[in-house]
């Protein structure tokens, strides 16, 4: 025994520091801790701080189950875990691809300042401070996506109950969006097909790479559409690959899948991409391992050892095609459609993607013949679109 009912309980598990005490009549035995980990002069601190609170009429017990509750509702209502909590909810709609960066922003940039923060406690300035770290290291559009990011974080979390404010919102400005820089692109013709031929002969890569960057410009797909491809979207029947909605940067939140019609060259190098690799899934799998993609920077890698670093991009293809079919009499509607910049509204979307469709299997078949003639260095080609 110690003083004002301090003792050390003794087991033959171990030894443990006890304080008695009495509340509103009661006697009460609270737990002070584990000797030695807890030593004497803790002990007594906690005694006094119990007694404080017993000369002002509280129960030190209740007290601490009190603080106990407190902690594990700020737990479950700290920023980290209403961001998972959102992301959870919203991987389910999008493609791994971008889940799997979403989390890697909020863990890398976020969690390490606010993530313990309960989620109704962060302030403007505490958020501002974050992001003009990300700023501060020359990633400013990263940082503008980070606030878009964390106010569907708040709002959803206002939404659940857990807050009642958004901090982000008042942070719109305050961090400047770099300016778009447009991808390298081949947009004139005959260098276009100067490009074709080149890659058509360039024998210092691998085939599947070669065959995977054909494919990408015959069918002008953003590379997260063209890299995940799955044999199961290709209908050669039909003529057509249906890349799902969830895949499509507008697509989110559409049952509906992309139609890209297939011209016979791009069916031509779809079957010569399934005699190569034969695998039963993936279009495109790596050489990494089982189930994994081509990698993202593949192709870029194979234009820049071509000598197109600033000249042409994978992404950079689509504007390559929708320069050279605009200039061959296409309507501007068709390509549109075809690229997917469509309706943000779900159901505008959902109507306008069957919209021209007729007209976009012509245009991908005249794509594919013009390709196929640059490549082959024909002269002559008519400007306006094939019969």
């Amino acid at each position: 025994s110690d003083t004002h009912g301090l003792h050390l309980l003794v087991k033959p598990a171990g030894k443990y520091w006890r304080g008695d005490y009495r509340h509103a009549g009661k006697r009460k035995t609270m737990a002070l801790g584990v000797y030695p980990e807890v030593g004497l002069k803790a002990a007594r601190e906690r005694v006094a701080a119990g007694r404080g609170l017993l000369a002002q009429g509280q129960d030190p017990m209740q007290e601490r189950a009190q603080q106990k509750q407190a902690q594990a509702v700020a737990a479950a209502n700290s920023f980290r875990a209403v961001a998972l909590d959102w992301h959870a909810g919203k991987a389910k709609r999008w493609v791994a691809v971008t889940a799997a960066k979403t989390l890697t922003h909020l863990e890398t940039d976020v969690f390490p300042a606010l993530g313990a923060r309960p989620v109704s406690a962060i302030t403007p300035p505490e958020l501002l401070a974050v992001l003009r770290k990300v700023e501060g290291r020359g990633a400013a559009y990263t940082a503008t996506r980070l606030r878009e990011i964390c106010g569907s974080i708040f709002r959803f979390a206002i939404a659940t109950g857990r807050a009642t404010y958004n901090p982000a919102a008042d942070l719109t400005g305050t961090i400047v969006k770099p300016k778009v820089k447009h991808r390298p692109a081949i947009t004139d013709r005959r260098e276009f097909g100067a490009f074709l031929r080149h890659l058509q002969g360039y024998g210092s890569a691998d085939r599947l790479t070669l065959l995977a960057t054909r494919l990408a410009l015959l069918t002008f797909v953003r590379s997260q559409e063209l890299r995940y491809a799955e044999w199961g979207e290709i209908d050669y029947e039909a003529g057509e690959w249906r890349v799902p909605a969830g895949r499509m940067k507008m697509g989110k939140g559409l049952s509906q899948a992309h139609i890209v019609p297939l011209s016979q060259e791009a069916m031509d190098t779809f079957k010569e991409i399934q005699a190569l690799t034969g695998h039963p899934r993936l279009v495109l799998p790596s050489q990494q391992g089982e189930g994994r993609v081509m990698s993202e920077n593949t192709i870029g890698i194979l234009l820049k050892r071509m000598g197109y670093k600033d000249r042409q991009t994978l992404h950079g293809f689509r504007a390559s095609a929708r320069s050279l079919l605009s200039e061959r009499g296409w309507s501007e509607a068709a390509l549109e459609r075809q690229l997917d910049h469509a309706e943000r509204d779900a159901v505008v979307a959902a109507y306008a993607r069957s919209q021209h469709l007729d007209e976009r299997r012509r245009l991908m078949a005249d794509w594919g013949k013009f390709v196929a003639a640059l490549a082959a260095g024909e002269n002559g080609i008519p400007l306006r679109k094939l019969a």
